[in-house]
């Protein structure tokens, strides 16, 4: 048996300003009705993963224990922080090096943290690697 990811799903204060915030963020759509949930996805009905998001009482009180990491599709990570930024979020940690590698650690508006990465183009040829399974 095997499962699908349906959603990726947000607690949060409010739903259709964190929603916008993430919808400027991916570029994808923002979807919802008069439910208190709302949906970003690139297409509706979604076909593959969308972020939910749930309004929910209670506040964060930690620090994530899953986050999700993000590389630009087009541009560069700098753009991208940069973008990200004038959306609402907040730098974190900045883990860039001098070489290019690394990435930023922000915070949405209501502190759910997430990474940019650099960008396939930003990272030239990458080597295949080989992976074993089990043991």
């Amino acid at each position: 048996m095997t499962i699908l990811f349906n959603n990726i799903t947000f607690d949060c204060a409010d739903a259709r300003k964190l929603g916008t915030f993430w919808s400027t963020v991916t570029g994808w759509n923002l979807y919802y009705d008069d439910d208190p949930e709302v949906v970003v996805a690139p297409c509706f009905p979604p076909q593959g993963i969308g972020l939910l998001f749930i309004p929910v009482p209670e506040g964060k009180t930690a620090k994530n224990r899953i986050h999700l990491d993000f590389m630009p599709d087009t541009g560069t990570r700098e753009e991208a922080v940069e973008a990200a930024v004038a959306a609402g979020a907040t730098v974190i940690a900045d883990h860039r090096k001098d070489d290019g590698a690394g990435w930023v650690v922000l915070s949405d508006p209501e502190g759910n943290e997430f990474c940019i990465e650099r960008s396939k183009a930003e990272r030239g040829p990458v080597a295949p690697r080989a992976f074993r399974l089990g043991s």
